[in-house]
């Protein structure tokens, strides 16, 4: 299983945050994880809320936690709301289960890491951190 690199990290994120300028979206904040949760990288742009890092970081914390995109874990969260926030207690409130984060995966399919963002719809979140993660030659889910 490949790890994941620090310069992966930063393309991430640098590309994420291009996407998000261009698009015009309001001031985003990006995290990234490795595979056991560990923080690899983030940036805030100016302007962005002190909020940005917390809510960007649960939601990769909790899609590599649980190995879906967040966006999943939201849907799965209507369909057994109990078990979810049991989830977010045991993870003393990292876990996240909102739109705006996707896995990391090596090109043999493993879970390497994930890409969280804040600052926009959970759409466009999603959006720019599936645009990192391509453009760090890696897949996402």
């Amino acid at each position: 299983m490949t790890s994941l690199t620090l310069a992966q990290a930063q393309q991430i994120i640098s590309t994420a945050l291009a996407k998000s300028k261009e698009a015009g979206y309001k001031p985003m904040a990006v995290a990234v994880v490795d595979a056991s949760g560990d923080l690899k990288a983030f940036a805030r742009e100016d302007g962005a809320s002190m909020f940005r890092f917390d809510v960007a970081l649960g939601k990769a914390w909790g899609a590599v936690g649980m190995g879906v995109s967040s966006r999943v874990l939201g849907q799965r969260a209507k369909d057994n709301p109990n078990f979810f926030l049991s989830l977010a207690a045991t993870a003393q409130g990292k876990f996240l289960p909102q739109t705006g984060a996707v896995v990391i995966k090596d090109a043999t399919g493993n879970v390497i890491g994930a890409a969280g963002a804040s600052g926009g719809t959970g759409d466009e979140d999603e959006a720019i951190c599936i645009a990192g993660v391509e453009a760090a030659g890696l897949a996402h889910g």
